[in-house]
């Protein structure tokens, strides 16, 4: 095998792996769209659903560290994950009691997030125009979109908590499905 046959057989298992496994990936992208489109409709639960969840999250794993703290307290910095893994329950306690407020607060982050992304996607843009051809027009337009995303999401703030991080995630869920389900049909029509 030469060093160009690696990229082309890797390619060749990935498209055979797929191919074997198209309905799990059609089932998934099903969910999936199923979801997004139940996060679009109905962006307030699905925006506390999602805290909730990450309130969990942290308490699960805040657990998890205790528990490794404990198991391995012989071992360096043994304070400091036991430190980290009480603040993870901490974290996860108050977000799941508060999932409402938490919201709020999860939603200006997540606008101050987008207008820092998209600031830093129009520098990369411009600073690689020359060398990115046409494409780096697309880029200064992903970058443009976040801002106004982010603008959206912090001038209405805190009144965009009832739906932004809700839609947003459906959106994505949404988009997912849709490549999802679209690799499982090219697949299963490339296998038949």
């Amino acid at each position: 095998m030469t060093l160009s046959d690696g990229p082309e057989r890797l390619q060749a298992t990935v498209e055979a792996a797929i191919g074997k496994h198209w309905k799990a990936y059609l089932v998934e992208g099903i969910l999936l769209l199923v979801f997004g489109f139940a996060a679009i409709l109905l962006p307030l639960l699905a925006s506390l659903a999602i805290t909730i969840l990450l309130g969990w999250l942290f308490l699960v794993s805040g657990i998890a560290g205790l528990a490794f703290s404990f198991w391995a307290r012989q071992a360096p910095g043994f304070w400091w994950s036991l430190a980290s893994a009480i603040l993870a329950v901490i974290a996860g306690i108050v977000v799941i009691s508060m999932p409402v407020e938490i919201t709020v607060t999860l939603t200006l982050v997540i606008g101050i997030y987008f207008l820092a992304e998209g600031v830093a996607t129009i520098m990369y843009a411009l600073q690689h125009r020359g060398r990115l051809s046409e494409r780096w027009g697309w880029m200064l337009a992903a970058g443009v979109l976040d801002i106004l995303v982010a603008f959206i999401i912090i001038s209405g703030w805190p009144g965009t908590a009832a739906w932004a991080v809700g839609l947003l995630v459906g959106i994505n869920l949404v988009f997912g499905g849709t490549s999802l389900i679209a690799m499982a049909l090219a697949a299963r029509n490339k296998a038949s």
